[in-house]
């Protein structure tokens, strides 16, 4: 990867000093904004193993297909809140922006949070 690459996620730093070592496995996120923002970036590049790896296993899906159907350009990320609830257990809520044949949509989700182990995992999410 070019050091110099925006990370997807917008935070405005490169790649390779953002979400890149989370989905490299050089490092974990440190708390669940962190990887929230690593799993926007995990579909912006495709990295379908990355996104599994980290979906917590009662909740996750066998795969996501994610080169199927039209494929989707993501456009942008913006975070409105990040709750910590000091016991394992986070909320985050976000917008991403994308386009699906030239359609522009957007998810709006309060995302779930599970600590276990030392890593955080998603658990699942509510679209508003």
């Amino acid at each position: 990867m070019n050091p110099d690459t925006p990370c997807p996620c917008g935070s405005g730093r490169p790649l390779a000093a953002c979400c890149g070592p989370y989905l490299a496995g050089a490092a974990l996120p440190p708390d669940a904004e962190a990887l929230m923002r690593s799993r926007y970036s995990a579909y912006v590049l495709g990295d379908e193993a990355y996104l599994l790896t980290t979906w917590h296993p009662d909740t996750r899906p066998p795969s996501l297909d994610l080169d199927q159907g039209p494929a989707t350009k993501w456009l942008g990320l913006a975070v409105k809140r990040h709750e910590d609830d000091g016991d394992g257990r986070a909320t985050v809520e976000f917008v991403a922006r994308y386009k699906i044949g030239g359609r522009a949509h957007r998810l709006h989700e309060t995302s779930r949070f599970l600590r276990e182990g030392g890593r955080w995992l998603y658990l699942g999410g509510n679209s508003a």
